[in-house]
């Protein structure tokens, strides 16, 4: 079609210039034959590039694809691994020859660095390659099996890596490993330590298929990422442990079942304040001493604690909800539901809130007086000081997921289908879209659609869509942590993808060690030297055919982008529905307004799909092909 397109246009521009002349030589009468030809063949232009910006063929069929922060997209096939420019599709770069799994390839947050475990001749080597070259910039054969996990301390650069060997099996909810834990340099590659779990640990499968009997890859989405803070790193795989930074020496451990049984995430990721560092799992919230590494207090009786927020001085936290279920990815209701305050110096209980019903969505302060959540029924709407309800409103949401505030500061109550609007004074409901999914026998591809729709949403958003603007709300660590959760999309759980949205997909942080230093003298005095030297294990880089001019312009454009990413915020949810147009496709709200601005024409989608809001694009795969469609238009 686009072939057809491009002839069809030359020919009109053949045409079009001996209109011109007769134009010139005999009467008007051929101007307005000219302009018609004109805006067919504008139109046809501008159609054909909002439709399908760029498609780019590669060597296999495409066996997984991730983003990354500095706009390359990681392109797994059956022969290669490809580095894409995300804007453009132009092959940045190829690994010919390599055969890898998603778990196999890892960036490495807030770094132009990607993690490749890499086999040839029975043997593996983890490379820390550069994003723009596919260059290594170091090596080390000191690693067994993928990587699941990481944490990057920019000022220290030390980079945490987790690994689990043989994580690959049939789906199934017992599945078991031991992971270990490096610790490298980043800039050299230099091992400092590294340190084997006691036990094995249960680990959760990535269910990107139909087939039930098939082989699936297991990963340690199920648990929260290790975090580097005050010198130490944090783990919390068998309860709490804390490490040395660089020496890994034990300074406390405390052993404790952290998931409830077969679940994944059923225990908050970590926060902290100046002095303490605040932690859940087995129904209790432990507050541990940053100085000392002492328990400094425990409250033992709140249940399953999946969240918790600190504000104004206390801790809220949400009891029960819904989690994924580890053997088949299907979302169950735990309780018991509700929300509590804790004073943070003691622990002890200021009030309990009971009275949500069953499948109680994450929690969202509106204002310093005002928690909000939703349960089944409701939207509630909660008094910070005593726990008291100010307001119960019924939402109408079916099987409601997740909660947010947009920029007008109106509560947002979401599921699978649809998405509706709530004035946090009045409890008014302002706006409600739906978008039923096209037809019942597509269940499962709807619900992991959903889901990676979600976790795309989610991925922009900040502490703004979190909690009210100026309310003191600390993460647990300086470090940047990674978990494949963003790239395998594996919870359909969309409540907890809502509760871990303050983890931002692109910092202000930003390090340099590959060929991205040379052109970020640009953006900030700071300059890494670590220049990786070409690799003869890649083929076709682009940057070696472009003059130097052309090469620092093109390396500043993707350091120009990742600064736009860091502050962008999401503003758009999409649904896998029958469009209004016509055909199947997926239709994005946007949830500040409620106006369904985006309507993405895709009869076949891709469950894998990633929408990029920095490039306004949207990327699919189709056999050895990635294509790009726009984001700002209705696709045909």
């Amino acid at each position: 079609m686009i072939v057809y397109i491009i002839v069809m246009q030359r020919v009109l521009n053949v045409v079009i210039l001996s209109l011109i002349s007769r134009a010139r030589n005999a009467s008007t009468i051929y101007l307005p034959a000219f302009a018609l030809l004109l805006l067919v063949c504008g139109a046809s232009a501008s159609e054909t590039r909002a439709s399908t910006p760029w498609s780019t063929r590669l060597d296999g069929e495409v066996r997984f694809y991730q983003s990354t922060e500095v706009g390359v997209l990681l392109v797994g096939t059956e022969k290669s691994l490809y580095g894409l420019d995300a804007e453009t599709g132009d092959v940045l770069w190829r690994r010919k020859d390599t055969l890898l799994d998603e778990t196999d390839v890892a960036a490495i947050p807030g770094t132009d660095l990607v993690l490749l475990n890499l086999e040839r001749g029975g043997k593996t080597r983890l490379e820390a390659a550069d994003l723009l070259t596919g260059d290594a910039v170091w090596r080390t054969d000191r690693t067994r099996g993928a990587v699941m996990q990481m944490a990057f301390e920019p000022n220290s650069g030390l980079l945490a890596s987790v690994f689990a060997r043989d994580a690959r099996g049939h789906a199934r909810d017992d599945f078991k490993r031991k992971p270990v834990v490096h610790v490298f340099d980043i800039a050299t590659g230099r091992e400092l330590w590294k340190r084997e779990l006691e036990s094995e640990v249960e680990m959760m499968p990535v269910l990107a298929g139909s087939d039930e009997n098939a082989e699936v890859d297991y990963t340690l989405d199920n648990y929260r990422p290790p975090a580097f803070m005050d010198g130490r790193l944090y783990l919390f795989y068998e309860g709490v442990t804390s490490l040395d930074a660089r020496t890994g020496q034990e300074r406390r451990r405390e052993k404790f079942r952290v998931n409830e049984e077969g679940l994944a995430l059923t225990e908050a990721d970590p926060i902290a304040d100046e002095q303490l560092l605040y932690l859940s799992g087995r129904g209790h919230v432990r507050a541990i001493s940053r100085s000392s590494g002492d328990v400094a207090w425990e409250s033992n009786d709140l249940g399953l604690t999946p969240e918790m927020i600190l504000a104004n001085g206390v801790i809220y936290v949400r009891t029960g909800g819904q989690f994924t279920r580890l053997r088949d990815g299907e979302t169950v209701e735990r309780g018991p539901y509700g929300v509590s305050a804790l004073n943070p110096t003691n622990g002890k209980t200021l009030w309990r809130y009971k009275g949500a019903d069953r499948g109680i969505t994450n929690i969202v302060l509106s204002d310093s007086s005002t928690i909000i959540v939703a349960d089944r029924d409701d939207l509630i709407f909660i008094n910070t000081a005593t726990g008291k309800v100010r307001k119960k409103v019924s939402h109408n949401v079916e099987r409601a997921a997740f909660l947010l505030l947009n920029e007008r500061g109106e509560a947002v109550v979401g599921g699978q289908n649809e998405v509706a609007a709530f004035d946090t004074r009045s409890g008014q409901n302002t706006w409600r879209e739906r978008h039923n999914p096209p037809g019942r026998g597509l269940l499962r591809t709807v619900a992991a659609i959903a889901a990676r729709a979600a976790s795309l949403y989610f991925r922009y958003g900040g502490t703004a869509t979190t909690i009210f603007r100026g309310a003191q709300m600390l993460s647990a660590a300086s470090s940047l942590r990674w978990s494949g959760l963003v790239a395998h999309a594996t919870l359909p759980d969309l409540t907890s993808l809502a509760a871990n949205r303050a983890r931002e997909y692109a910092s202000e942080r930003f390090a340099t060690y590959g060929i991205l230093s040379r052109a970020r003298q640009n953006y900030t005095p700071r300059v890494s030297s670590a220049i990786p030297r070409p690799s003869v294990d890649v083929e076709d880089r682009l940057l070696d055919r472009l003059d130097p001019a052309r090469q620092l312009e093109r390396l500043s454009h993707f350091l120009w982008r990742r600064r736009r990413l860091a502050e962008l915020r999401g503003q758009w949810m999409y649904f896998y529905t029958e469009l209004r147009s016509g055909g199947h496709g997926l239709a994005g709200v946007n949830v500040n307004t409620g106006e369904d601005e985006r309507a993405i024409r895709l009869n076949d989608v891709d469950g894998r799909f990633i929408s990029d809001e920095a490039a306004e694009l949207l990327y699919i795969s189709k056999g050895n092909r990635m294509l790009a469609y726009t984001l700002s238009s209705s696709i045909e």
